[in-house]
């Protein structure tokens, strides 16, 4: 039999959703990477019509065309000016037509006020839309968000659809609830490169972000639907870090995967988040992801939202 307090935790999630009880982490929001203030963007041509440029805040592609330009992903509010500036410096006298959030998070639509402003066309999941519209407390981070109304996308969907800027079809598609439940992809066939967003994560543990929807169920899932997007020369771009392979990308399925099956295994026995992270359940992968701590407890809290699907466990 499961102690109370489990019992009382997975009650009062599923009755009043993932803002309920404080959530003890060590290290917190430290890890998600914070805005680079000073450091200058670096920009690598992938190909002739395709620009990646880091040090935004998060990853951001750029497809140019005789028409303008599309981005992917916006970087954050500190940066957008300098991201901009490069982006004028790099194609001048180009246009941003269209700009695609990956998901909500501040380190992806930091350009999103300063380009609506321009006209440019937002493109996102309706959640995303959802999310910076409205005041939202993350409780993982300790951190209210304030609503953003001037960044709110504008067109929104909810499976896929495709864009053609140029030479380059992008293709996009939603990934579930995953990092967030409004991750989205980006994919160029022609140039042969995909854009994950922070589905993928690079050098740390991916983040289920259950308060907005993420879980760790989901996160297998969608980089099992990336894998199938791609193929051996196929240049993945994640959210922040460098650009991957899909060996890469196989590797963090293969974790997940593990860990979804080693996590809710642990759950029936009784074990918490600290009980895990003292019996070192991701020993083998933290060489390659790093300190588990913030992992192991967002995949908890998220797979307690999923109680019932995982069966067992109460």
């Amino acid at each position: 039999m499961l102690p109370a307090i489990r019992r009382r935790d997975v009650l009062q999630l599923l009755l009043a959703g993932a803002a309920g009880l404080a959530l003890p982490l060590r290290g917190g929001a430290a890890q998600r990477p914070a805005a680079a203030h000073h450091t200058p963007l670096t920009t690598t041509l992938l190909t002739a019509n395709v620009l990646l440029i880091a040090g935004a805040g998060g990853n951001v592609l750029v497809v140019s065309g005789s028409d303008g330009l599309a981005m992917v992903n916006g970087g954050s509010l500190e940066r957008s000016a300098d991201l901009l500036k490069t982006i004028n410096e790099q194609l001048p006298g180009k246009r941003v037509l269209t700009l695609f959030n990956t998901d909500w998070h501040p380190d992806h639509t930091g350009s999103n006020e300063a380009l609506a402003k321009g006209g440019t066309q937002i493109v996102a999941h309706e959640h995303t839309k959802q999310y910076l519209a409205n005041e939202l407390f993350v409780e993982w981070e300790k951190r209210t968000y304030k609503a953003r109304p001037r960044a709110v996308p504008t067109k929104t969907f909810y499976t896929n659809g495709s864009l053609t800027v140029g030479a380059e079809r992008l293709q996009y598609g939603h990934l579930g609830q995953a990092h967030t439940d409004g991750d989205i992809y980006v994919y160029l066939p022609a140039s042969n490169v995909l854009m994950t967003g922070d589905v993928m994560s690079v050098g740390r543990y991916p983040i289920a972000d259950y308060t907005t929807g993420g879980w760790l169920g989901g996160l297998v899932t969608a980089t099992k639907t990336l894998l199938d997007v791609t193929n051996a020369d196929t240049r993945i771009v994640p959210g922040t870090g460098p650009v991957q392979t899909r060996a890469d990308l196989q590797a963090q399925f293969d974790m997940l995967s593990a860990m979804r099956e080693r996590f809710p295994k642990m759950m029936r026995q009784g074990m918490g988040a600290e009980d895990m992270l003292k019996a070192a359940a991701t020993k083998e992968f933290d060489t390659k992801w790093g300190d588990p701590t913030l992992f192991v407890n967002t995949c908890y809290r998220g797979l307690w939202l999923h109680v019932r699907e995982l069966g067992g466990i109460v």
